[in-house]
């Protein structure tokens, strides 16, 4: 799973999902992207999972690039236990994804095979998404 070698801060606060995003919003390496239509966190075990289901339905016959990666780290506390007593320990991982953002972008085979591939991969996500065309 996609995590992070180095942190600047072990527990940051919180980030926000208004807004758009500000860069990364068009297909820039593959023929076909993945593009979140509503904001959300995007967790490193859910990347992991939409990138399996691509390339398992193209069969290693198309290159996949991610372009969202898991930099924030999420706390929480234990089960049953009482407020206090400072900040829980880091769980897990996440991508903050607005909306606009391509995530995934394939190419380098079928347009109709890779387009069901992002379909299986949008799946996996708890997010809206649309499937978009590089610019010629």
């Amino acid at each position: 799973m996609l995590a992070p070698k180095r942190l600047k801060w072990r527990k940051p606060h919180t980030l926000n999902l208004k807004g758009f995003s500000k860069g990364g919003n068009t297909v820039a390496f593959g023929d076909l992207g993945l593009k979140a239509v509503s904001g959300e966190r995007i967790t490193a075990r859910q990347i992991e999972a939409a990138r399996v289901a691509m390339m398992r339905h193209v069969r290693r016959g198309a290159k996949v690039w991610i372009r969202i990666f898991p930099d924030r780290p999420v706390t929480k506390k234990p089960a049953e236990t009482r407020q206090g007593k400072g900040k829980g320990s880091v769980e897990y991982y996440v991508a903050i994804v607005k909306p606009g953002k391509v995530m995934f972008e394939m190419g380098g085979a079928d347009e109709k095979i890779m387009a069901e591939a992002l379909t299986r991969a949008a799946a996996k996500l708890p997010i809206k998404t649309k499937i978009v065309k590089r610019a010629k």
